[in-house]
């Protein structure tokens, strides 16, 4: 018991034990804040509906309209839509064309409703549209011969006889037309492998940050302030550039399909997102020296939820939503999305990333010069002391 508790006052001892408890209250209180959007938030997603027919799909997308738990809009044509839906600012576009009306009062045709859907996306939004599309063709196949089509059909001054044989047609008579963009290969693995590669160096970037911060206030005493920072920015700039090619060759290696110019194009987003959280990270390294684990290690967790590889940004609970603004992790997802599987506002991400990057070298630069001072007095003040 003795030697127990001889173990439990040594400073590594508590500071490992430190670790320990924060993580399980910074993992249990980041993840359960976060996650709780779904499926919570999901009302927040914007789902389009675009009818081109002025009779029975009038009806129609009033009634979807006010049925859907999403916001919807209801006023672009459809190129705006599609493009939109490509651009990830909606989750689902909803078509019914303008011979809806002759398709659906015609005996023995299927009336076709397109469905569009970005299927580079978070996973949570394209399993939730999926869905979505095939409970609206239930539920529309189910509704309309008891409840809506006689009367459409009717109001055309259709005959009653016809108008009841076709409404006795509708619970088979809808046809979902499902046009998927961006398609993504089949697997778990494919739909996160934005955040996977993403996470992969920011990790390494956390622990690298420490290591160079050390090494950076170790030769700037031989060095002098400024060489020492710009050698550093030097080093991690080629460490970035060197590192995410392993990580990148093996995914390409094993899934194929892709060719020269997307992995040159990856593996440059993940130099610069490297780059960008060595910079971010070393900043609190530098102020808060060996608690910077703590702040570093409580980011990174809230940026795995921010970054937008499972819930849209209109999903996420406020804290995260603001984060993904200024989030590294979340720029890179986004980016590996349009440039892996294709999707819109590729130069407004990597823009946000760039900005993100040299916002936090600059932020690194200028908390290396103030600390500096204070790290010189400190240690002087000790050799007086000794």
């Amino acid at each position: 018991m003795k030697n127990i508790l001889m173990f439990l006052k040594n400073k590594s001892v508590i500071g490992g034990i430190t670790m320990v408890l924060f993580y399980q209250v910074a993992f249990i209180l980041i993840f359960m804040s976060g996650y709780s959007a779904i499926p919570k938030n999901m009302n927040e997603m914007t789902v389009a509906i675009v009818n081109e027919d002025k009779q029975a799909g009038k009806e129609i997308a009033a009634g979807l309209a006010k049925q859907l738990p999403f916001k919807m809009v209801t006023d672009l044509p459809l190129d705006k839509a599609q493009e939109q839906l490509n651009d990830r600012d909606l989750a689902l576009v909803i078509h019914i064309p303008q011979d809806f009306t002759k398709q659906l009062s015609t005996s023995g045709t299927k009336a076709k409703m397109d469905f569009f859907m970005n299927q580079s996306n978070p996973a949570m939004v394209s399993s939730s549209m999926q869905s979505v599309v095939t409970q609206i063709t239930t539920n529309l196949n189910n509704q309309l011969a008891t409840q809506t089509a006689q009367g459409v059909f009717e109001s055309m001054k259709m005959p009653a006889e016809q108008a009841q044989k076709l409404a006795a047609e509708i619970p088979t008579k809808l046809d979902a037309n499902i046009v998927n963009t961006n398609p993504v290969p089949p697997g778990m693995h494919n739909q996160m492998s934005p955040f996977f590669l993403t996470m992969v160096s920011y990790v390494g970037a956390m622990v690298f940050s420490m290591m160079m911060v050390g090494a950076m206030n170790a030769l700037k005493r031989k060095m002098g302030l400024w060489q020492a920072f710009w050698s550093a920015q030097a080093t991690n700039a080629i460490v970035s550039l060197i590192a995410p090619l392993i990580g990148i060759s093996i995914y390409f290696l094993i899934q194929g399909g892709f060719g020269a110019e997307v992995f040159v194009k990856v593996w440059l987003v993940h130099a610069l997102e490297l780059f960008g959280a060595i910079e971010f990270m070393s900043i609190f390294s530098l102020l808060l020296k060996d608690k910077a684990i703590f702040a570093n290690l409580t980011l990174m967790l809230i940026q795995t939820i921010s970054s937008g590889a499972t819930m849209s940004r209109e999903m996420m609970p406020w804290l995260f939503k603001i984060v993904s603004y200024i989030s590294i992790m979340f720029y890179t997802v986004q980016t590996d999305f349009s440039i892996i599987y294709g999707g819109g506002k590729l130069t407004e991400h990597l823009l946000g990333l760039w900005i993100a990057a040299i916002a936090s070298m600059i932020i690194c630069m200028v908390s290396f010069y103030f600390v500096s001072p204070k790290e010189a007095a400190d240690d002087q003040e000790k050799t007086v002391a000794a």
